[in-house]
């Protein structure tokens, strides 16, 4: 039996547990760190007792999978606001070097974040001078690129002298400093790929846009990966926490020996072409980093593979792309550039063939769209998908999409082996939670919350933690109801499935964490054999 060693980004679900989940369904036995090292948001992770825990684990181990943001900095959040230096940085990081001296066998795939830039006035995570100067660094790093790519408009111009001046000196000064601390950690493990300490390394750009530092620091890295002739062995594309996910399916293809193939098929005509929210390429362009990453390749045509991921895509590009806002409001090409009946149909055409289905939910941010998931219940197609995704930006979605479906389609003839009952069962039950999570949290339940019960409880969206007990009762509530609603029909075919634990990670609406256990699944199972 394999085994692969887990760093994870930090110690949220979607980093420390989706790819667990992913693993259950699989032979390979993933060893994660215990919680109590994995710190807590801004609360760096103990970087000290990780690499003390690596080195010990990776014995007998065939894959490390290594966050460097977390081995380095402690975690995604404290990767924006430390204050090491690059010395004690590439220190930190040296430990990669000693598993690789230790174990000479063992691969190294290993993933660094380009430090975001938001668009927004919040310190929930960046610096506290964030809340004060948060979109006015977002300009500054936007113009001052712009300019170096092309000319700005007098327009332009004078905003950048004005956001130039209202930024006090010290914190843009903090601020750039440890952005060039982490460009040059991360500019060191492409030397370390050179080196052959790490044999596979991806580089998602976490929130990211046309112009600004995240793109001119891709730029550098795109450079100095051809320099280094790397290419084979580094991938730099939008995305951050779905890339545990993403690069256990491709350890896994490894193991294997298997490298499927997957056609995809998008919702609207225009969606291809569309640069999504948070991104700074074309979703099509997007949708090809997150198969590649994941270890598959794209097929040419549908009958070539019995693997199909359907991408329900926006139509129009960032500025009006929906977040989770009522139907009536969204922009006007989500009633007349997107076809939802032709698209279900679609689906259904490609399950009766016996393909294997999947769907990434990306029309919308933060969350799946109502108006499709509302569709597909009506028409009895939610069982029978294999894979779903729909939360937070589209990297996030398709790459825990991708992997998924990369995954179950390994044992897709071999699931009616009694042996293999257990993983089709965790292949149902992380199924369930993304639909659970990214479309009744993200979509319903959230927004439900957010108008009808925070007010009450004098709460706001990141101000959770002095009601934190009553807004999980809440969530409990309001979650099992959901479930009950659009799971009913499941009941008879897969079994009961229940949500227990639900509760804030964060102590904030915009994650949230639950176990979910499906009842009675072996004994229908046993029906079907």
């Amino acid at each position: 039996m394999a085994k692969v060693v887990y760093v994870p980004l930090d110690e949220r679900p979607c980093n420390e547990g989706f790819p667990r989940q992913l693993a259950r369904m699989t032979d390979v036995t993933l060893v994660v760190p215990d919680r109590s090292m994995l710190g807590d948001k801004k609360r760096p992770a103990d970087t000290n007792a990780i690499r003390e825990w690596m080195i010990e684990a990776a014995e007998g181990a065939d894959y490390v999978l290594v966050s460097i943001d977390l081995l380095v900095y402690g975690g995604i959040v404290p990767s924006r606001l430390h204050h090491l230096s690059l010395e004690e940085c590439l220190r930190r990081l040296a430990v990669l070097g000693e598993v690789k001296r230790h174990y000479p066998g063992i691969k190294i795939h290993a993933f660094n974040l380009i430090m975001r830039v938001p668009n927004n006035n919040k310190d929930e995570e960046e610096p506290d001078y964030y809340k004060f100067h948060g979109g006015q660094i977002f300009k500054y790093s936007y113009l001052t690129d712009k300019a170096e790519q092309e000319v700005l408009t007098p327009a332009e111009q004078r905003e950048l002298e004005e956001v130039t001046r209202f930024i006090p000196k010290a914190d843009l000064g903090d601020f750039l400093e440890r952005r060039a601390v982490n460009q040059q950690v991360n500019q060191h493990a492409l030397t370390l790929v050179r080196e052959g300490v790490i044999d596979h390394l991806v580089v998602p750009l976490d929130d990211n846009s046309q112009y600004g530092f995240s793109r001119a620091e891709q730029q550098m890295m795109v450079c100095r990966v051809e320099a280094l002739n790397v290419l084979d062995k580094v991938l730099i594309y939008p995305g951050a926490d779905e890339v545990g996910c993403t690069m256990f399916a491709r350890i896994f293809g490894e193991l294997k020996q298997y490298k499927p193939e997957i056609f995809v098929r998008y919702s609207s005509t225009q969606g291809p072409r569309i640069k999504p929210k948070y991104e700074d390429r074309s979703l099509n362009e997007s949708v090809k980093s997150h198969i590649t990453a994941s270890g598959a390749v794209l097929a040419d045509h549908s009958a070539e593979t019995d693997l199909v991921l359907l991408v329900h895509s926006p139509a129009v590009d960032q500025a009006g792309m929906a977040e989770q806002i009522p139907f009536q409001e969204r922009h006007r090409t989500y009633f007349s550039e997107i076809h939802y009946r032709e698209f279900a149909e679609a689906m259904g055409a490609y399950l009766r063939k016996g393909k294997m289905v999947a769907l990434g939910d990306v029309a919308t941010c933060n969350g799946g769209d109502p108006v499709l998931m509302n569709l597909l219940q009506q028409q009895g197609l939610l069982d029978q998908l294999t894979a779903y995704a729909g939360w937070n930006t589209s990297g996030n979605t398709l790459g825990t999409v991708v992997a998924h479906l990369v995954i179950a389609s390994y044992y897709a003839n071999r699931w009616a082996q009694g042996e293999l009952a257990k993983a089709y069962e965790a292949s149902r039950v992380f199924y369930y939670h993304r639909l659970a999570e990214d479309f009744l949290y993200q979509s319903l339940v959230r927004q439900d919350m957010l108008a009808n019960d925070l007010p009450r409880l004098n709460a706001s969206y990141y101000v959770l933690a002095h009601c934190l007990e009553q807004a999980e009762a809440i969530l409990a509530d309001k979650m099992n109801q959901a479930a009950a609603h659009y799971f009913a029909g499941i009941k008879e075919k897969e079994g009961l499935i229940r949500l227990s634990g639900l509760h804030f990670p964060w102590r904030r609406m915009f994650e949230v964490g639950f176990e979910l256990t499906i009842e009675g699944f072996d004994a229908l199972r046993k029906q079907t054999l």
